[in-house]
């Protein structure tokens, strides 16, 4: 029988959390703040009062365990924000998760921690539960806004001394996470879901242009070093050739260009860059870093400013179980027929994580207009109300495959 989810009670939820925190019609909650740690322990309170066992870990993972026989699911996404970001990045899989334990299912609830990112080691919150994180990382982390250790962020929450939780792969057939697409597909097409196929890998760089700090009076053109313009040179460069280097949804982004010293009247003498690429296909991401390579080399024949690239993090795609695809695509034909597609998410989840341990699948509803780490960032609440019924569907059909 096809469990029934309280859409009333699922968007009720939803709107409470919202005002924690809130900013405009969205919210800050950034990871470990006061507006954070508020968020989690409402969280705990709704996990008990439909007789989820909470906790929350040394890290600030917030975990429900069902208390009834399996085999069970895994559901949940992050409760965090970016700054002054959207109320549904994130909750949105926390709540739906809390749905599908309220109407029945045998789910644990899970919220991880710093899914977006504000310290400096990515995912830790999903990287601890699955035994990928540290001492040392969690040691030199430090909140990229602040510059507050993570150690000491920790404390301050109250969480110091407090074991972290590993997961118990036995436990769990599989991990679904329910989240806004984040971009336009669906809403340009005149969908209302998207079943992902598998989330992109970044591949993150770092470039370094090494020229010669100078006077801009009184250097002449032709003498000059100037990493500044051997930057832009090399970047627009990059961006011409991608596109034949590229698969369908490859994208690129330079994140930070850096320029030393930074003065006005001051030659640049060197250039520090971010940049980065995404694909959910390996050939792809591999043939990018060719390119990326030679673009680099030939660079460095043509420029007066040697060029250095230093990989930083270099993803593995992380592919959706199919037989939960199965499960989310049979549900997504039932309850909106015609409606859906089967996509890739261009964006890094929690799930890629736990996949190094668990079966996985997610589920997309629209953004309106594709806004999303913005204030902005919305979705209709009958698009939000039918995502949760198919993710509960969906995961009563995996439940018995």
């Amino acid at each position: 029988m096809v469990p029934i989810v309280d859409t009333a009670r699922f968007l009720q939820d939803l709107h409470e959390l919202r005002q924690i925190g809130k900013f405009k019609t969205g919210v800050h909650r950034p990871t470990f703040s006061p507006q954070d740690m508020e968020s989690r322990r409402w969280l705990m309170q709704r996990m008990a009062e439909i007789g989820l066992e909470p906790s929350i870990d040394g890290i600030g993972n917030v975990f429900g365990r069902h208390k009834g026989d399996g085999p069970h699911l895994l559901s949940g996404s992050h409760i965090e924000s970016q700054n002054e970001a959207g109320w549904l990045d994130g909750a949105l899989g926390v709540i739906g998760a809390l749905a599908l334990a309220r109407s029945g299912l045998p789910v644990d609830v899970c919220a991880f921690a710093d899914e977006e990112g504000h310290f400096q080691i990515g995912f830790p919150g999903s990287r601890s539960i699955v035994g990928d994180l540290t001492e040392e990382e969690m040691d030199g982390s430090r909140d990229r806004t602040s510059g507050t250790p993570l150690r000491e962020a920790i404390a301050n929450a109250g969480l110091a001394g407090i074991p972290r939780m590993r997961l118990d792969p036995g436990r769990y057939k599989g991990f679904f996470e329910m989240h806004i697409e984040q971009g336009t597909q669906l809403e340009n097409a005149g969908l209302r879901l998207g079943v992902v196929t598998g989330i992109v890998a970044i591949w993150q760089w770092r470039i370094v242009i090494e020229g010669q700090q100078d006077h801009a009076g009184g250097t002449t053109m032709a003498e000059r070093r100037d990493a500044g313009l051997t930057a832009v040179r090399l970047l627009a460069e990059i961006d011409r050739h991608f596109p034949m280097l590229s698969g369908e949804r490859t994208v690129w982004t330079t994140g930070r260009i850096a320029l030393d010293p930074g003065a006005p009247s001051i030659i640049p003498g060197k250039a520090d860059i971010f940049f980065q690429f995404r694909d959910i296909d390996m050939v792809v991401l591999k043939r990018l870093e060719t390119g990326l390579r030679a673009l680099i080399q030939e660079s460095n024949r043509r420029e007066r400013c040697k060029a250095t690239l230093h990989a930083l993090r270099l993803d593995t795609p992380a592919l959706c179980d199919p037989r939960m695809q199965d499960a989310l695509k049979a549900a997504a034909e039932q309850h909106a027929p015609g409606l859906w597609q089967s996509m890739p998410s261009g964006a890094g989840h929690d799930a890629q994580i736990i996949s190094q341990k668990l079966p996985v699948a997610m589920l997309f509803v629209p953004s309106i207009g594709g806004i999303s780490h913005h204030w902005a960032e919305d979705t209709k609440e009958e698009d939000l109300a039918l995502g949760a019924q198919v993710l509960a569907d969906a995961a009563e059909r995996f439940l018995v495959m």
